[in-house]
């Protein structure tokens, strides 16, 4: 699994499954490791505009391994007003562009990290998907449909669904 280390900082959500995101723009979380926790906890903050509108919302959250996740999934937990809402996320897949699909090295993708991740079912929202990169223009066309590949490879069938409606999400 990724270390926190590595998902601390800015990811921008480029694609989704998630109905909440149809309507917003330049969706980024930032996840900050929170000092002299144990085991690791992320500070977690979700930032987006909705479509029409200069205003930046945002979300804050705590995030922590879930205990049965084995590094792979964390529960997150409300701050604030939102104290009473939680759920569950999980990293799929994860890796770093540093080479087209020919092995080339490609100096417009190189350092650009993704994440795959999935949300469990909540009262709130839909299970779903969102496809993290570190630019955000996103991941190259190769590295999308290597991702949706993977997807759909899965025997659930729900992930399989999920797969096949990922949608681009809006971003400046």
């Amino acid at each position: 699994p990724p270390a926190p280390a590595w998902l601390a900082g800015t990811w921008h959500v480029t694609h989704s499954t998630l109905p909440m995101w149809r309507s917003k723009r330049n969706v980024r979380i930032t996840y900050t490791p929170l000092p002299e926790t144990s085991p690791p906890q992320l500070d977690d903050l979700v930032e987006y505009q909705p479509q029409h509108s200069a205003h930046v919302k945002t979300v804050r959250g705590v995030d922590k391994p879930a205990a049965d996740g084995a590094g792979w999934a964390w529960d997150w937990r409300g701050r604030g007003w939102l104290v009473v809402a939680t759920s569950r996320w999980e990293v799929l897949g994860f890796g770093d562009e540093a080479v087209d699909s020919a092995g080339v090295a490609d100096a417009a993708v190189d350092g650009n990290s993704w994440a795959v991740t999935y949300f469990a079912k909540t009262l709130f929202t839909p299970a779903g998907i969102d496809v993290y990169s570190r630019r955000p223009g996103g991941v190259r066309p190769d590295t999308l449909h290597q991702i949706k590949t993977q997807l759909a490879g899965f025997e659930d069938e729900g992930m399989q669904r999920l797969a096949r409606e990922l949608f681009e999400v809006q971003g400046d």
